[in-house]
């Protein structure tokens, strides 16, 4: 399953984030609202999670290290919101713990790509429900078009969206930093959005792809 893609932080408990996990496996990616608490530099991730509330026997709790955020972060617009986790130690890779793979190029519109995380399952005007498993959806990502249409004047040329115009199915509060994987490639991290499955309202991803040189390049440089 998703799961082996996933890392899990709880901020002082209070939000469940999850990030994708790069190719160098004591890194992970991120978005920044999601996780930078400036007050916390430091916050245990978790992998190989599955059900957060129980011990499984897959899990490792690691501390992180450093927190690298793009320096072009704007938290206005949400430009290049994206960032990456060093972890204090590397992580052992097994069934359940292991690296996804950065993109080689972009993804094309309507590719189905799978979106996961331990996100809201309801808005939380509706009162928020955590699952305790983690949740899987199969999304299509959609045209820039489509994309500046849902959300005039807001998307910028490191952002994607992805879900069903229709609504119903989105990813949710919660989810933020979730990763997007497309044909077996790290495509977006889940940034922004409307609430929750909104009708017209697609939810939005950092674009990844436009951040592999500054990924590699960051890694590299520790």
């Amino acid at each position: 399953g998703m799961r082996l893609f996933l890392l899990l932080t709880l901020l002082g408990g209070a939000g469940i984030l999850n990030l994708g996990v790069d190719s160098d496996v004591r890194v992970a990616l991120s978005n920044l609202h999601g996780i930078f608490n400036p007050v916390r530099s430091n916050v245990e991730v978790r992998l190989g999670e599955h059900n957060i509330w129980e011990h499984e026997g897959t899990e490792q709790y690691i501390m992180s290290a450093k927190f690298i955020r793009h320096p072009d972060y704007n938290s206005r617009t949400q430009d290049s919101d994206i960032m990456l986790i060093k972890l204090s130690r590397p992580a052992t890779l097994n069934s359940f713990v292991r690296p996804a793979a950065l993109p080689t190029k972009c993804a094309n519109d309507g590719t189905m790509c799978k979106i996961s995380g331990w996100g809201s399952l309801r808005a939380s005007n509706d009162g928020s429900r955590y699952p305790d498993k983690l949740q899987c959806l199969d999304a299509p990502l959609l045209s820039d078009d489509t994309c500046f249409n849902a959300y005039p004047f807001q998307i910028t040329e490191n952002m994607i969206c992805a879900g069903y115009l229709e609504g119903g199915k989105d990813s949710c509060q919660g989810d933020s930093g979730g990763p997007m994987m497309c044909d077996g490639q790290l495509q977006g991290v889940v940034s922004w959005g409307h609430g929750c499955a909104l009708r017209k309202k697609p939810g939005v991803y950092t674009k990844v792809c436009n951040y592999i040189s500054w990924i590699k390049n960051t890694m590299a440089s520790g």
